[in-house]
């Protein structure tokens, strides 16, 4: 099944209904960290496309804000190393590798 034909939890992109409720500090880290993963593993040639796939096929995702997510990953370091995002919607990248996957 070519992966634009699997069901999705959410419709994909940025205008997906909103959340509701403050999102709690460790689902937050693991939503940017899993979709850091996830875009590092597919190496899509349309990251924000495959951003947006993933958030809507991903269970825990949908309670993060797409909008969010993208933005952390935005703020990602350059450099060489492993990094995690840790603190909630507040937080940054930490250098090193996630606590838990």
């Amino acid at each position: 099944m070519p992966p634009d034909d699997r069901p999705f939890l959410n419709p994909p992109g940025a205008d997906a209904a909103a959340p509701a409720g403050e999102v709690p500090p460790a689902l937050f880290d693991l939503a940017v960290n899993r979709a850091d993963a996830a875009l590092r593993g597919l190496r899509p040639g349309d990251p924000a496309r495959a951003l947006a796939l993933w958030h809507a096929r991903t269970r825990f995702a949908r309670r993060v804000p797409l909008v969010a997510v993208a933005e952390a990953l935005r703020l990602k370091p350059e450099g060489p190393g492993e990094w995690h995002w840790a603190g909630g919607p507040g937080g940054g990248w930490v250098a090193g590798k996630a606590p838990f996957p």
